[in-house]
């Protein structure tokens, strides 16, 4: 525990002016971002008497072990980076809102030549169209199957749409008349095109136009005795008027406005959003955090509204935003809302009538959210403290664990041999720090050795990174992990190490806990690693698969964990998520060292030219019986290129012929079983094609 007068700036040193700041802990990792009007006022509150501190913030503070800020010219500057450092350095004791769920959305692929109508989850699409969110996926598709009836729009996958083109008929959809039938060109493009804007503005609200429309042609139809173009027409008003039912008004004038109501206790807060367009709701959303920092009511609205309209330009940013409090300030969020959109935006409390109404449904909704919330975890936090508790007992560790790493060793008959380190904290997975080894140190099967290369690697650079007080420098160290794949170390860290410290990708933060897959010799290897380190403040364990004994280091005899213990259960799913993460791994390197072939290391040959002799010539087979002249022939290769291909082709051992595993039979090459290299591609036996577990 650090003391705060510690690190303490001294008096004068703060600037009296817009800024942010950034708490770091003792390994450089940023614990909390900041904003405030005067940095100097604003840092004063953190280093008062402890005694006067809220315990969030007082944890906090004690947790760190220096500050740093940047000044800013505006409050909305600040706002803007504030945003930006919560979302890269993701700081522990932050606000972080999580949903409970992946919410769908219905989106139209505006982007593609024939806009097709879908649920879609996950981040948004430039060029796509999305409403929502909606709480159940069923709901989007019970919506789409009414409207198809009348805008006939595309819903099928790429892969249905070009069979149906390349056969001339269409799908089901399109027999039954909810699908226009693009694909064997019942409709151009121009009009299926309008018929997605049409589905686009019906969902955006604007309804009225198109009922007046079909009722004034359902009129017109049954004046010129046309009654079953009469009737379809009166079948597909109505399911429009379903479809608009689903959703009633509950604003007046077309409102576009969204609605955001927080129920909070002094350890979480939940928010729930509803969304409404055209005065009705047209999607809802919420949210769960813990309130790890002495924050008000505004605070939580505010950085609500910077998880909702973060990444949003345009109109995704409505007119109105109603709140339960407002942020203080308030006058830099209403004017980061109105750059985001391009143009104003009211953010505002209700006071009365029907926004007032809504507002209370909307609050009652975050109260039950936060108490089914509180329902679920209670359970889910006494396991997982359990775990840990148990964990701590049975290894004789000094506290609870509460980051555990674990290791696994992965190959196929000593080829392709690469190891995995998966994260969990609190219990809780961390997927963004898993990291992926490639073995460089020795060729062959050893898992031991791989085990210990793989911890002296990790450990080497938390030393090199805690000797440097947390600066990253890509100095092509030997130990493979600075840089990307070729230097054996691959997952996010591979996108470019940087200047800037603190991010969560770094392996600046240690374990409290190693656990490796397997018995004594692997734990032993793991433990030399770190003696020879001179690290000792880091336990070591083993889960051997057999019995799921546990093994230290120096015991001859392994620690039982009873069957319904719940520390196992979690050592358990520790080992299976490194086991799961390093078979994947190898895999992909087995496969794509499949895909090689002798002509990727021509010079000057291409992806497209290499492309074009692999079809001209039907096998990668032919082509090693080709001279010069006829690899000549092939459009785009010279005499130098063919010489170049010829030689690689015959200091290459020919490939292994594809063999059936079912019934032994050798099986010729054939164009169309020719991978992206040019080698044919071949199926492994079951046991194979699951990798060795190490």
């Amino acid at each position: 525990m650090a003391d705060p007068s510690s690190y303490r700036p001294k008096p004068g040193q703060i600037p009296d002016s817009p800024g942010v700041y950034r708490f770091r802990d003792e390994h450089r990792r940023v614990i909390y971002v900041g904003k405030a009007k005067s940095l100097r006022q604003r840092l004063a509150n953190y280093f008062q008497d402890l005694v006067n501190l809220h315990p969030r913030t007082r944890t906090m503070v004690t947790t760190a072990a220096s500050v740093e800020w940047t000044v800013v010219s505006t409050e909305v500057e600040a706002l803007q980076l504030e945003y930006s450092w919560i979302k890269e350095y993701d700081p522990r004791f932050n606000v972080k809102y999580r949903d409970d769920k992946s919410y769908p959305y219905l989106a139209v692929t505006m982007n593609e030549e024939f806009p097709r109508v879908q649920v879609m989850r996950g981040h948004k699409r430039k060029g796509v169209r999305y409403f929502g969110p909606y709480g159940h996926a069923w709901a989007i598709r019970d919506t789409v199957d009414l409207l198809l009836r009348v805008f006939p729009v595309r819903t099928c996958s790429a892969g249905v749409f070009k069979n149906a083109t390349r056969t001339g008929r269409p799908c089901l959809l399109g027999y039954i008349g909810k699908c226009s039938a693009p694909c064997v060109e019942r409709v151009s493009a121009e009009e299926h095109r309008e018929l997605a804007e049409e589905f686009c503005d019906f969902m955006a609200g604007r309804t009225g136009t198109y009922i007046r429309r079909l009722e004034k042609e359902m009129t017109e139809a049954a004046e010129e005795m046309e009654y079953e173009r009469a009737a379809r027409l009166r079948d597909d008003i109505e399911a429009l008027k379903k479809a608009m039912e689903k959703n009633a008004v509950v604003l007046a004038d077309a409102t576009d406005a969204d609605l955001i109501a927080v129920a909070e206790d002094e350890l979480e807060a939940a928010v729930q959003i509803f969304h409404v367009r055209g005065g009705r709701v047209r999607g809802q959303r919420g949210w769960v955090t813990d309130k790890v920092e002495e924050i008000t009511t505004g605070a939580l609205v505010e950085h609500a509204l910077q998880q909702l309209y973060g990444e949003e330009k345009g109109d995704s940013v409505p007119k109105e935003v109603l709140v339960p409090a407002l942020p203080d300030p308030v006058e830099p969020v209403q004017e980061w809302l109105a750059d985001r959109r391009g143009s104003g935006v009211s953010l505002r409390i209700p006071q009365r009538g029907d926004k007032k109404a809504l507002m209370e449904t909307v609050e009652r909704n975050a109260q039950q959210a936060l108490a089914l919330h509180k329902t679920k975890r209670a359970s889910d936090l006494t396991t997982r403290s359990r775990a840990l508790e148990e964990i701590a007992e049975a290894l004789d560790l000094d506290s609870a664990p509460l980051r555990i790493e674990c290791y696994d060793i992965s190959h196929l008959q000593g080829d392709d041999v690469v190891a995995s380190m998966v994260v969990f904290e609190d219990g809780l997975q961390r997927k963004s720090e898993y990291r992926r080894f490639q073995i460089k140190g020795f060729e062959g099967q050893d898992d031991v050795r791989s085990m210990h290369e793989v911890i002296n690697r990790r450990f080497r650079r938390y030393l090199a990174e805690k000797e440097k007080t947390g600066e990253w420098v890509d100095d092509g160290h030997e130990d493979g992990l600075a840089g990307g794949p070729e230097n054996g170390l691959t997952g996010p860290a591979e996108n470019g190490l940087k200047d800037e410290d603190g991010r969560p990708r770094k392996f600046a933060y240690p374990p409290q806990l190693v656990v490796v897959d397997g018995g004594q010799p692997q734990v032993a290897a793991a433990k030399k690693a770190l003696d020879e380190l001179g690290i000792d403040d880091v336990a070591v364990c083993g889960l051997a698969k057999r019995l799921e004994e546990v093994w230290l280091p120096d015991d001859d005899d392994p620690v039982v964990l009873p069957r319904t213990s719940e520390g196992l259960y979690l050592l358990q799913r520790v080992r299976d998520e490194a086991h799961r993460f390093a078979i994947t791994y190898q895999r992909t390197k087995r496969a794509k060292r499949f895909r090689s072939s002798p002509l990727d290391d021509v010079a000057g040959l291409g992806e497209a030219r290499k492309q074009a002799v692999l079809k001209h010539f039907g096998s990668l087979k032919k082509l090693r019986s080709a001279t010069i002249d006829q690899i000549c022939e092939v459009p785009g290769i010279g005499r130098k290129t063919a010489e170049s291909i010829a030689v690689a082709l015959a200091q290459a051992a020919p490939a292994a012929p594809a063999v059936n595993t079912a019934t032994g039979e050798i099986m010729e090459e054939e164009p169309g079983t020719m991978g992206s290299g040019g080698e044919p591609v071949t199926t492994g036996a079951p046991d194979e094609r699951r990798g060795q577990e190490t």
